[in-house]
């Protein structure tokens, strides 16, 4: 199994500071367009194909893959990714939260396998070292928050 988790400051130091509903917002984006988060041409479709008050359905393509993801929202906190279809199975959370001293951070876990592969595997190996890798998730938490920010300037949150 893929374990994998990061931690950031959503306003660091020198940024524009975001309030916990505009990152909220950006998250909620986030699940509904992945095109507008993700480098240019990683993801090529996504649809939301069902909608209620507490989750949404997403078909996406990223990186060449067609899946299906189940999104919970827990308003204002927490986006939970489903993967229902695709190369992997298990969770990916986003979740906001404030730390010891009352600093919004952004905290992203996942639990994750690999479908027609074996645990703990070579696939596997080399998926968990992308995901702690600093072009893993860190990398995707930061650019969550950059790209939230110009959403912003450009009164699109």
């Amino acid at each position: 199994m893929i374990y994998s988790t990061a931690t950031i400051p959503v306003n660091p130091e020198g940024e524009a500071p975001l309030t916990r509903a505009q990152a909220w917002e950006g998250l909620v984006l986030k699940a509904r367009d992945a095109r507008l988060f993700l480098p240019p041409g990683l993801c090529t479709r996504c649809d939301v194909v069902e909608e209620s008050a507490t989750h949404i359905v997403r078909e996406a393509t990223i990186a060449g893959a067609a899946l299906r993801e189940i999104i919970a929202f827990e308003p204002g906190s927490k986006v939970t990714f489903f993967q229902a279809t695709g190369p992997r199975e298990g969770a990916i959370v986003n979740e906001l939260f404030e730390d010891g001293a009352g600093a919004l951070q952004l905290r992203f876990f996942c639990y994750l396998g690999l479908r027609g592969q074996a645990p703990g595997g070579p696939e596997e190996q080399a998926e968990q070292a992308q995901f702690d890798s600093d072009a893993g998730y860190k990398a995707a938490l930061l650019s969550t928050l950059k790209r939230t920010r110009e959403l912003l300037a450009e009164s699109r949150i």
